[in-house]
């Protein structure tokens, strides 16, 4: 015993008090079956001289251990090792490469490793972006929301503000998005059909999860957003992509499945499609919602930048025209303020809202009703709409210069179509250019964009995105583009 005792390192200047170091030494050695049930330890006054320590810090380490039955104390007899503890034979485990094996990195068990979910993070941060589509978190109205959020914290009752709500979300903020959808978008809704979530991407999981079951047809565009189509793979749906040209999905190409295959679920981004940027011509926005109504599939709106259309008066949803209650619509304040605002939303009938609640309820109990509350003031101050329209403006101002500097700069290198609205544009590199390449030598300029795989697409077209930088950071972007390129 004393030569186990001698394993026991304490390190007096960790943070963690030493009747813990202690405890939690003996607790791993009898783990590592270096000490056996029913075996006696040293008294308290012997172990504090073989540890140099004072007797009163080997108590509180017993009593620790003693308190979550690792230990167990016999008046008059001493103190033991809990008699019914296993028998642990100490043994070195291998991985199957023969290696010693680490349970911190590699876990005792086999899973499904699935494909769908290894998907490329994007998080730039290097000093220029053309990222995706972002918004510049720099136009946020922070202060404005901070005011808000204080407000939330520090008034009314806080058993009620503070403690559990409605899994729908704040009732005040669905009540506000309400009224906010009907007006901007021609929407006919009430507070009971709005549930609030933490981005789209969660409303996507929770339609996937609530909605479809194995072996569902899902239909989405060959150009889509993959994070949507892993979800719809996640529930065990099967997926089918139809082409996409320059007014949207092809509706002939969903009609012909639809003829043959029972569908259950169509995933659309009709406003500006992602990621190319098109809008879903008037023509086909009537007949999908009527190939809905008469095949009986769900259509998910996926309306992700709404708010930023720059020819004229943005297409009104699809929701806007459901008259027979086939149309999920989705959205967030992500794209429109800043991707920490994790505030989002689903419209639909009053019984589907009901049944994603309860799914939402058991993997989040509610969203942050504080900073919901919060977001529901700025919508009632017309904060947030205000944000909205001057954000309108100054990104125009961007895309328009931006556009200007790829023709000026990148001519021969790349086509686009100015984009109608949106933060991204969508851009044809040379098929002679390898954008995969492109895109690494470009972080070695601190200028981070993708290199395209992430959007299921040809390897030389990419989002370029303009929003989230400044006219001088915006040149800068499109002078270094032009100086990898010309290099070679």
């Amino acid at each position: 015993m004393q030569a186990v005792i001698s394993l026991i390192n304490i390190d007096k200047k960790n943070r963690q008090p030493v009747y813990l170091q202690i405890a939690n030494q003996l607790m791993g050695l009898i783990k590592q079956g270096r000490m056996n049930a029913g075996q006696r330890l040293p008294s308290s006054r012997k172990m504090a001289s073989l540890l140099c320590i004072h007797r009163r810090t080997v108590v509180r380490s017993y009593e620790e251990l003693l308190a979550q039955g690792w230990l167990e104390s016999h008046t008059g007899s001493g103190t033991f090792v809990a008699s019914q503890l296993p028998v642990i034979m100490p043994q070195i485990l291998l991985s199957a490469a023969g290696n010693r094996f680490n349970p911190a990195r590699t876990a005792g068990y086999s899973f499904l490793d699935l494909p769908h979910l290894n998907r490329a993070m994007l998080n730039p941060v290097t000093s220029l972006h053309l990222d995706e589509g972002f918004p510049d978190s720099r136009l946020a109205p922070v202060e404005e929301l901070s005011r808000a959020y204080k407000s939330q914290m520090m008034t009314g009752n806080r058993y009620v503000r503070l403690g559990y709500a409605d899994p729908k979300g704040s009732s005040w903020l669905r009540q506000e998005l309400s009224e906010y959808l009907n007006e901007t978008r021609g929407l006919k809704t009430n507070a009971e059909n709005i549930l609030t979530t933490r981005g789209v991407v969660m409303g996507v999981y929770l339609v996937s999860v609530g909605l479809l079951s194995p072996g569902d047809l899902v239909v989405a565009g060959e150009k889509s957003w993959e994070g949507a189509n892993a979800n719809f793979l996640q529930a065990g749906a099967n997926l089918i992509k139809i082409p996409v040209d320059e007014h949207g999905i092809v509706i002939e190409s969903l009609e012909q499945i639809c003829l043959c295959q029972k569908l259950r679920l169509v995933y659309t981004t009709s406003h500006h499609h992602y990621p190319t940027t098109v809008a879903l011509r008037a023509d086909r926005r009537v007949r999908l919602l009527q190939l809905a109504e008469k095949y009986g599939f769900i259509i998910f709106e996926d309306d992700y930048d709404y708010d930023f259309h720059y020819q004229s008066k943005p297409l009104l949803p699809l929701a806007a025209s459901d008259a027979a209650g086939m149309v999920i619509y989705c959205g967030s304040f992500t794209k429109t303020i800043s991707p920490a605002f994790r505030i989002g939303w689903l419209a639909a009938p009053q019984n589907i809202i009901r049944h994603l609640s309860q799914l939402r309820r058991i993997i989040d109990r509610q969203g942050d009703t504080i900073l919901e509350n919060a977001m529901a003031e700025l919508l009632r101050q017309g904060v947030i709409q205000r944000h909205l329209r001057k954000s309108l403006r100054i990104y125009k101002m961007r895309r328009d210069y931006f556009c200007d500097l790829l023709k000026l700069n990148l001519d021969n290198q790349v086509q686009f179509q100015i984009p109608d609205g949106g933060m991204a544009v969508w851009t044809r590199f040379d098929s002679s250019l390898d954008l995969s390449d492109l895109a690494k030598k470009a972080l070695q300029h601190d200028l981070y964009f993708s290199d395209g795989k992430i959007y299921d697409a040809p390897s030389h077209a990419t989002r370029l995105g303009f929003a989230s930088s400044t006219p001088d950071e915006l040149e800068k972007c499109v002078e270094i583009l032009a100086r990898i390129i010309s290099s070679g």
